[in-house]
């Protein structure tokens, strides 16, 4: 049987299936797949480099907006204004490609911090990162994986391995 987004194995009732991948090296780009919905892939054409994020709706599971932060040649002041606007209750699903690390700052990094995440605090030049976590989250994520770039072990040169994770996401009760 086939169960959605292509993971391994159904989710259970009151859950929303999701399967993602970072970016590999600066060729392919990531994708984010919630509930058999594409959200983000090189074939959508919407996914860019730095941090390419997803908002889902934390109840419906429905798709709230896509949008990626340039990281490396960008500003991190729009990627900072967007995160503080994301409502209590969103699913947030980020992802890396090429590199989204570079101009993270402190307040960017807390912010994603605040979403669950552990390993942003640690995110560095060219690593590969997938994270889901949501806004008003009490607990660290269980979802999140991070590759650090290095020469030694990297897959592509400059660039480590792409990065995948799948899993179900508990639906936001009130």
């Amino acid at each position: 049987p086939r169960y959605k987004c292509g993971i391994s194995k159904a989710c259970p009732e009151k859950h929303f299936a999701f399967k993602m991948a970072s970016g590999a090296a600066n060729v392919v780009g990531p994708k984010i797949c919630v509930e058999d919905n594409i959200l983000m892939s090189g074939v959508k054409n919407n996914v860019g480099r730095g941090i390419n994020v997803a908002l889902v709706n934390g109840k419906t599971g429905e798709p709230l907006d896509t949008k990626f932060f340039d990281m490396w040649g960008g500003d991190v002041t729009p990627f900072i204004e967007f995160l503080k606007n994301i409502q209590d209750g969103t699913i947030v699903l980020m992802g890396t490609y090429d590199d989204g690390a570079t101009k993270l700052n402190e307040e960017a990094r807390k912010l994603i911090a605040d979403l669950g995440s552990t390993s942003i605090t640690n995110l560095g030049f060219r690593d590969n990162w997938v994270f889901c976590g949501g806004k008003g989250i009490k607990t660290k994520s269980p979802f999140e994986q991070h590759i650090k770039n290095n020469k030694d072990t990297n897959k592509y040169e400059g660039w480590p391995e792409v990065v995948e994770m799948e899993g179900c996401i508990p639906q936001k009760q009130d």
